[in-house]
């Protein structure tokens, strides 16, 4: 099997354990703190919603939500899309979150389309082109690379969300009456 191929069949799986999720998410699920030291989406005045964020990882690192995941998602996979087509990169703050619920679940299986639109017109010199996200400049990382570490990122990603999807519902399960019987 070919690079492509194999690379698009990687990428499938992942997404169709995204979809599994996805269909599956609340919209209360988006906001839903785990612990008290937590990254999430933060609604301002005028609406828009901001993420947390710190140029240094602290320590410990704070436990994400699903919203700041699924905005995550959304901000590396627009910028490597950017990385891809030659364009610049937008800036963290430039790549906004839609909202919980459907919005999300809308924005990220759009740019999954798009994601895809952008491979399909990929060649194989395409591939071997000098890639420079997510490393900086002056490695010897490939287009190939960086579709590959977008496979393992979002297939990372995909599993903290699953995984905060369960916990709460796990949660909400054991806080109904007939779990306290």
């Amino acid at each position: 099997m070919s690079v492509p191929p194999l690379l698009r069949w990687q990428f499938d799986l992942t997404w169709s354990l995204f979809e599994y999720h996805l269909e599956r998410l609340d919209p209360a699920d988006f906001l839903w703190e785990p612990a008290t030291h937590c990254w999430s989406v933060r609604q301002g005045a005028d609406g828009t919603w901001t993420p947390d964020w710190a140029d240094t990882e602290p320590d410990p690192v704070p436990v994400p939500t699903i919203a700041w995941l699924t905005w995550h998602v959304g901000w590396w996979w627009t910028v490597a899309m950017d990385h891809l087509r030659g364009e610049p990169a937008r800036q963290r703050t430039a790549v906004a979150w839609p909202g919980a619920g459907e919005p999300s679940v809308a924005w990220l299986r759009d740019l999954c389309t798009e994601w895809l639109g952008l491979l399909d017109q990929l060649g194989d010199r395409d591939l071997d082109r000098a890639a420079t996200f997510p490393w900086p400049d002056g490695t010897d990382h490939t287009v190939t690379h960086t579709i590959g570490w977008v496979n393992a990122e979002l297939m990372k990603n995909v599993a903290e969300i699953g995984q905060l999807r369960l916990l709460r519902a796990a949660q909400t399960d054991r806080d109904t009456p007939a779990a306290r019987l």
